[in-house]
């Protein structure tokens, strides 16, 4: 449970860490120090067995002068007790000794080592063999006897011999050690609480961006959590990046959210929509068949023709209502693909407007076109551009009274051709104007021509185009008329 946080981990490493540095510190220093105090120590003594080989004649004819070594061996004892001199033969064997009795392993030392240092071009300290044990290492001068002429022997001094060992032993347990061990010891302590301190300041924006995070979790608005402070175009670090990203994700969530909202509040109003669009003309087709069966001998032939009519015109609303919802639901699908195409504008309004000759002559209105004669090619899905214009002129012809007028008009900007689709109809009031592309949405069914309407027309028409990559905007005046406006782009030959 302790590790939990980042800032327990970070803490945990930190420390591990500065054990780690200070223990391998501590090791690095004593040895440094010791190699240090051979080299200072070879350095200084690196002269003596070449004096002593100067100074005294210790082999003659190739044997031992006994009383010149006895006189060496008490000299040094006396001035400087922790060397050990030994007296080599040419191949490295050992002739005589310094030390007690006993205690030299070896009977001869490597010469490579006293070659080197001979010759003086090696970097102190030059360890050599240690006739005192068979593994040991230690440094040592060394000096050719004679100097000159034929080789007899060498003088081989260890420089630190047994009571040099208990010395470096005593050294390594004094006050200046110690006080060494504790300053390290110390130094590290003060760096880790320094360390813990700074990871304590920059881990706290993160505990706070944590702790909003689970509010947010836990149902707390955006607006309500405690933030740290950010610069929102250039953050400072990764901390501001996290702090920036949740709040952006948290506000896309709100707006997902409320889009689903609004989106189940639209599903409830349509289920209710649908569910009264079907009930009336589902009942009247009912009541009109019930009747028909049960007043079939009684009913006259003109009679029974009316009813059948009627049951015939809500049969058309039912059918026009369910393929206006498949069109709707087929054109929001996600895989719903425009095959865009040349065509003429001009050619297709031209045919459209005749469809609608007859039902604009039973109703007394009169459609025009101003559709020029130059009209260029336009690039679009044609039978969805020909629904678009179905439904604008039936929607205009539905809003405009005996003798009004429903005009087409097309013409040229640039790339792009406007179509408007006009009427001198009842108009929009400006209240509505924002919601007539919604599904369902009717200004006042009672009026007249609203009957059999199913409020999917107009919100076709802007699915269609949205799905052209353009728009429809409408402007409209109360008992003046409406218009719909939109376009669509120009075909273009890569020539």
């Amino acid at each position: 449970m302790i590790f939990r946080s980042l800032y327990a981990k970070l803490s945990a490493v930190l420390l591990g860490l500065f054990v780690l540095v200070g223990i391998t510190f501590v090791l690095v220093s004593f040895y440094a120090t010791e190699m240090y105090q051979q080299e200072v120590n070879q350095k200084l003594n690196r002269e003596i067995a070449k004096r002593i080989v100067s100074e005294k004649i210790i082999m003659e004819s190739e044997r031992i002068n006994e009383k010149a070594l006895k006189e060496i061996f008490h000299m040094l004892m006396v001035i400087n007790p922790s060397i050990e001199i030994y007296l080599l033969d040419p191949a490295g064997n050992i002739l005589a000794f310094s030390a007690e009795p006993g205690k030299v392993k070896r009977k001869s030392v490597a010469l490579e080592p006293v070659q080197a240092f001979l010759e003086g071009k090696v970097a102190f300290p030059l360890l050599g063999d240690d006739p005192r044990g068979v593994d040991k290492t230690k440094v040592f001068t060394a000096a050719r006897i004679p100097e000159e002429g034929r080789l007899e022997g060498y003088l081989y001094v260890i420089l630190g011999g047994e009571i040099y060992d208990s010395m470096a032993q005593k050294l390594q347990t004094s006050y200046i050690a110690k006080l060494s061990t504790w300053a390290i010891l110390s130094s590290l302590l003060v760096a880790l609480l320094t360390g813990l301190v700074i990871f304590a300041c920059l881990t706290r924006r993160l505990r706070r961006l944590a702790a909003a995070m689970n509010s947010y979790t836990n149902g707390m608005l955006p607006g309500q959590l405690d933030l740290p402070v950010t610069t929102w175009e250039n953050p400072a670090d990764e901390i501001d990046l996290l702090v920036r990203t949740f709040k952006e994700m948290s506000a896309r969530i709100e707006e997902q959210m409320e889009s689903l909202r609004r989106s189940d509040t639209l599903r409830r109003e349509l289920v209710a929509n649908i569910s009264h669009d079907l009930r009336t003309p589902l009942a009247t087709l009912q009541g009109y068949i019930e009747t028909l069966l049960m007043k079939d001998s009684s009913l006259s032939a003109e009679e029974r023709l009316n009813y059948l009519d009627i049951g015939i015109r809500h049969c058309k609303r039912l059918s026009k209502l369910v393929s206006d919802l498949f069109e709707l639901a087929k054109l929001d699908a996600q895989d719903t693909k425009v095959h865009c195409e040349p065509f003429s504008i001009g050619e297709l309004v031209q045919d459209i407007v005749q469809k609608f000759r007859l039902s604009a002559k039973e109703r007394k209105v009169a459609i025009l076109t101003n559709i020029g004669k130059e009209l260029p090619v336009v690039s679009a899905d044609i039978a969805l551009i020909e629904r678009v214009f179905e439904n604008l002129i039936e929607n205009a012809l539905r809003h405009t009274s005996e003798g009004g007028t429903v005009s087409i008009v097309l013409h040229v900007d640039r790339d792009l051709l406007t179509a408007l689709v006009s009427d001198t109809g009842h108009g929009i009031p400006e209240s509505a104007l924002p919601h007539i592309f919604d599904r369902f949405y009717q200004i006042d069914s009672s009026r007249e021509g609203r009957a059999g309407h199913s409020g999917l027309g107009l919100a076709i028409s802007k699915r269609i185009l949205e799905l052209h990559g353009t728009t429809i905007r409408v402007a409209s005046t109360l008992n003046v008329g409406t218009t719909f406006t939109f376009s669509l782009p120009v075909y273009r030959t890569n020539a």
